[in-house]
């Protein structure tokens, strides 16, 4: 039995690697199932059995690079060290640039994203990114209000405006990068981009 387990997972493994390289090579809607067992080495009906469909694969490919996300348990525990809302979304940001800028795999997901269009069959995936994306979106929302609360936001800011801002920079400073290429260092040129924008959100600016 350990080893059908074993076998089992193994082959989950495969066929996982197999779609997350055939979707960035020749995106998701050119991808069959029959093309990702072949390339795994295992039959379709192998793919089936731990896949019901393509869009049930896809999301298990996505979920396997655990992208990053932000909440709030995370402010609590940087402010139990000192670290105020302003400095500590700054932080995230930044380390978020970090890994992506050396992660392989996070750079590949991203881009299979920036090419798929999520229609047809693979509409349950747009509708899961969208749940996603709004839920993060009211966090970082929340966590600018925490600065506004704390007498931390510049007025000419709003928490939702701020949130909106520092999204849509990160946004496309990782599109564009992908996109083009990778021509420079994520890490420096959008953490620049960053640290100005935290640096113009913030009412007091900090020494130094």
């Amino acid at each position: 039995m350990r080893r059908t387990k074993a076998e089992a997972a193994e082959t989950r493994a495969a066929v996982l690697a197999a779609a997350e390289k055939m979707f960035f090579e020749k995106g998701v809607t050119s991808s069959r199932l029959e093309d990702i067992a072949s390339a795994a080495g295992v039959t379709r009906g192998a793919v089936y059995w731990h896949f019901a469909s393509k869009t049930d694969l896809f999301l298990e490919v996505y979920n396997a690079v655990q992208l990053p996300l932000i909440s709030m348990l995370d402010l609590e525990q940087a402010k139990e060290k000192g670290c105020d809302p302003l400095s500590f979304i700054e932080f995230v940001a930044q380390d978020w640039l970090e890994l992506l800028a050396r992660d392989k795999q996070r750079q590949r997901m991203l881009t299979i994203l920036l090419r798929t269009n999520f229609t047809g069959e693979m509409e349950r995936v747009q509708a899961a990114f969208d749940a996603l994306d709004a839920e993060q979106t009211q966090t970082l929302i929340e966590i600018f209000g925490k600065a506004e609360s704390a007498n931390l936001l510049n007025p000419q800011w709003t928490a939702t405006s701020a949130a909106l801002g520092l999204k849509w920079l990160m946004k496309g400073a990782c599109w564009e990068w992908l996109l083009t290429g990778q021509k420079y260092d994520l890490a420096e040129v959008a953490g620049l981009g960053v640290k100005t924008l935290i640096a113009s959100f913030r009412k007091t600016p900090l020494p130094g």
